[in-house]
């Protein structure tokens, strides 16, 4: 007779086993949970700590390590929520910033982009299962932080580990693919440390004797030494030379005189009055010899608060001013669009032919300049009529002719977007002005944040970039990412800078998003290789084929 034995069962996969079966870490105790929870709050912690204005940039890949150690090696369910957890420990102290504008919108946008982490933990946690993991976690961060930046409602991508590194070891690596490839950079010498950490770990005490404890040697020195080749690697990314031509810029800064959601104040023509003002004093000074006569002028976003082409009253005052100062000027206003629309414009205002060309914001801030979900939105929050007419965006690049120079345009939001400071690089002007209005947010952790954008934006597109900011932070940054001058929150301030013009064009000028996507879909090849190779639940035991045994009657 066949006697038909039972089938050994085979054990169940473990969170932490590898996909050829053998067991890398110990089973699961009561401590495990509260570790992964730990670890990527403590990552999540370190992250944030590395952006302005504490501006710790080197705990960024301390926090990506600590992160990526807490989700490898654990399902994708529970990866999702760990990436959450680390979203909302980086994001909550890092856009408290939109506190201002009420708790319930800072708390609802932290929960909201907070998700793209977790889509991030989840696929972590399933790449980690393949050979390499480090290099695929770091190109999905890419992805996720991509994700931020386009969606909804155009998208968010605050507080991007790049712009974390305004001025650090990894800086160089954005002449070469911009902000994604710091991004990357910076999560991948994360990983490595991680996969360090993970190999050097005591193995279980079921494991053969003599194999117990930390394990050393190889396994552990090659992530080592890549985590530090990482950062060294930046060092041999092209530097550009000074092209022997400066233009002289006068920078003004003229203060408001509101806080909080009514920066601007209650009375008409102060916050016009206040650059108006300075614009005189900076031609007396000029006249007396106290400062040099600069080759053009640049004020903030929203300085004046009245419409210039529909009052005459702020034209002439305008007009006044720019003719004493006796060149060029960047006025940055609110002007009308038909009866029910407006534009954020920077507009250049000549001393002789008066207003003339412009650049209209093309990236607006949703339910700052208009409102998505129209009616649904001004239903359900009182707060979201303050928005008032609805913005329309601009269409052309911010190129301007200003004086001797073409000035590269971008208003405020839209230095922490690649394609519209990349597109307006890539039609030649030097150098980029920034012009913003921080009011709402002044003495939060947003302007040192903008301005380390900035500091990113210069060594990506080698050019000097002037910021020109209501109530500060004005700056004019190198074309290395150095801040050479800077102004106090809250303050009037003027300067005039003598500035490099450059229009060498760097790698990640020319290319663009291309190397963005090809991170992106090496994330996704990653991924649809782990999920084809995905263990078999846990609570599901497979019975394999040479399990089966047939003996003799």
């Amino acid at each position: 007779m066949v006697q038909e034995k039972t089938a050994a069962p085979v054990p169940e996969a473990s969170d932490t086993d590898d996909p050829s079966g053998e067991v890398t870490s110990p089973p699961p105790s009561r401590l495990e949970l509260p570790a992964r929870v730990a670890g990527v709050v403590a990552g999540g912690l370190l992250i944030f700590l590395a952006f302005p204005p504490l501006g710790l940039w080197f705990l960024a890949p301390l926090g990506m390590a600590s992160a990526v150690l807490a989700v490898h090696g654990t399902r994708p369910r529970r990866g999702a929520w760990l990436g959450l957890l680390a979203g909302l420990a980086l994001l909550l102290p890092g856009l408290y910033w939109v506190s201002p504008i009420g708790i319930d919108a800072w708390l609802g946008l932290v929960a909201m982009e907070s998700a793209f982490y977790g889509a991030w933990g989840t696929g972590t946690a399933l790449v980690a299962r393949l050979r390499l993991w480090p290099l695929w976690s770091a190109a999905l961060w890419v992805a996720a932080e991509w994700a931020r930046g386009e969606f909804p409602f155009g998208g968010f991508p605050w507080a991007r580990v790049a712009f974390s590194q305004g001025e650090s070891i990894f800086t160089p690596y954005a002449a070469l693919g911009g902000a994604p490839l710091v991004s990357f950079a910076v999560a991948l010498c994360g990983g490595l440390l991680a996969l360090a950490v993970s190999r050097s770990a005591p193995r279980t005490s079921s494991a053969p004797e003599g194999a117990r404890g930390p394990r050393w040697g190889r396994a552990v020195a090659w992530p080592l030494a890549g985590a530090l080749a990482v950062p060294a690697g930046a060092l041999a990314v092209p530097r550009y030379g000074d092209e022997g031509r400066n233009v002289t810029i006068g920078v003004i800064q003229g203060n408001v005189p509101g806080r909080g959601m009514h920066p601007l104040g209650d009375e008409p023509a102060v916050v016009l009055g206040n650059h108006t003002r300075m614009l005189h004093q900076m031609a007396r000074d000029v006249r007396e010899g106290r400062t040099p006569r600069p080759d053009l002028v640049v004020l903030p976003e929203n300085s004046t608060d009245i419409d210039p082409l529909r009052s005459e009253f702020a034209r002439s005052e305008i007009d006044a001013a720019v003719k004493d100062i006796g060149v060029p000027v960047l006025v940055g206003a609110v002007v009308g669009i038909g009866e029910n629309n407006r534009a954020t414009r920077s507009l250049v205002w000549d001393p002789v032919t008066g207003p003339g060309a412009h650049y209209d914001k093309q990236q607006l801030v949703p339910f700052g300049e208009y409102t998505p979900l129209k009616d649904l939105v001004l239903a359900l929050f009182e707060r979201a009529s303050l928005v008032g007419k609805q913005s329309v965006a601009g269409t052309r690049d911010g190129d301007l002719r200003l004086g001797p120079v073409t000035i590269g345009a971008i208003n405020c939001y839209e230095v922490a977007f690649d394609g519209i400071v990349g597109d307006t690089a890539r039609t030649g002007a030097s150098p980029l002005v920034v012009q913003t209005n921080n009011a709402t947010y002044a003495l939060t952790n947003l302007p040192p944040q903008q301005l380390a954008m900035s500091q990113l934006r210069a060594v990506e597109h080698n050019r000097a970039v002037i910021t020109s900011a209501i109530t500060g932070i004005s700056a004019y940054v190198t074309p290395s990412g150095s801040i050479a001058w800077r102004t106090g929150e809250l303050v009037p301030a003027m300067n005039v800078l003598t500035v490099p013009v450059r229009t060498a064009q760097t790698i990640a000028t020319r290319v663009g998003a291309l190397p963005e996507w090809a991170l992106i879909l090496v994330g996704a090849g990653a991924l649809a290789v782990a999920w084809r190779r995905r263990t078999p639940s846990v609570g599901h035991p497979v019975i394999r084929k040479d399990d089966q045994q047939v003996g003799d009657a």
